[in-house]
């Protein structure tokens, strides 16, 4: 059943990416958050877990430990017609790459998917063991 542990806690950590990475696509052109100024770029930290302190060792699986805010520099526009220009014309924009945010999220789906095949995988071989159980 560790199996399914290591998928799953893999599965959740890789939500939250996608999630954050969503995040800053939807964000890439915001100039004015709650905060007062653009918005921040923000990255998922994994870390190791065990998943049973039973388990035999070397049986990891993977949480979020942390979502951090890039420390990049906003951008600076010259954009006199845009409403949050400041009194010269620019307007500091967040520092998103929207392509790089696009492989991210590549990456991450990518990861996602071979976790699915791995907790379907998993469930096979157990079905399997109770279809031999009951020969």
């Amino acid at each position: 059943m560790n199996l399914f542990k290591v998928s799953a806690s893999a599965l959740e950590a890789h939500r939250v990416r996608m999630n954050t990475i969503a995040s800053n696509m939807a964000n890439a052109q915001s100039t004015k958050t709650q905060e007062g100024g653009p918005y921040v770029k923000k990255s998922v930290l994994f870390q190791t877990m065990p998943v049973n302190m039973n388990a035999e060792e070397g049986l990891e699986g993977v949480r979020v430990s942390g979502i951090v805010e890039e420390e990049k520099p906003p951008i600076i526009v010259y954009d006199p017609a845009h409403p949050d220009a400041d009194g010269e014309g620019y307007v500091k924009m967040p520092n998103i790459n929207v392509l790089e945010e696009m492989v991210n999220m590549m990456m991450a789906l990518r990861a996602y998917e071979a976790n699915v095949r791995a907790f379907n995988i998993s469930k096979g071989m157990y079905q399997k063991a109770l279809e031999i159980g009951r020969v």
